[in-house]
């Protein structure tokens, strides 16, 4: 129980703490905006936080910035517990966002077409 209070209090923190590249992406993804898909930022599942999350989909789109780099190993551990459960997991760097964002949208709607005609998910 006190962890779960712990990750949504930080969870919110993200929220209101959010960097310019998550911004300008939850601009794209919020409010059923992007190809009538629900999109929640800095969603809990299990121990982490996904910084956006489409439920009906299983799918996690991840922006890693400056403080990712020499974490690769913590970050590939935790997007096979991830993957583990089911959720597929796009990463991007902030840059893509700046200066490809055309690019990155492109790449998460092709994976939600992709996901969406495979028939219903099973929530987990």
């Amino acid at each position: 129980m006190r962890r779960d209070r712990v990750l949504k209090a930080r969870s919110q923190r993200l929220r209101r703490e959010a960097t310019p590249a998550e911004r300008i992406l939850w601009g794209c993804l919020r409010g059923r905006r992007f190809a009538r898909f629900k999109f929640r930022r800095q969603h809990p599942l299990g121990p982490y936080i996904l910084d956006f999350y489409c439920a009906a989909l299983h799918l996690c789109v991840e922006l890693d910035g400056e403080t990712h780099v020499g974490k690769e190993a913590k970050d590939e551990a935790r997007q096979r517990w991830i993957e583990g459960q089911g959720v597929k997991v796009l990463r991007f760097w902030n840059p893509d966002v700046y200066e490809r964002l055309d690019s990155v949208m492109e790449t998460v709607w092709q994976e939600c077409e992709t996901r969406s005609q495979n028939g219903p998910l099973i929530r987990r």
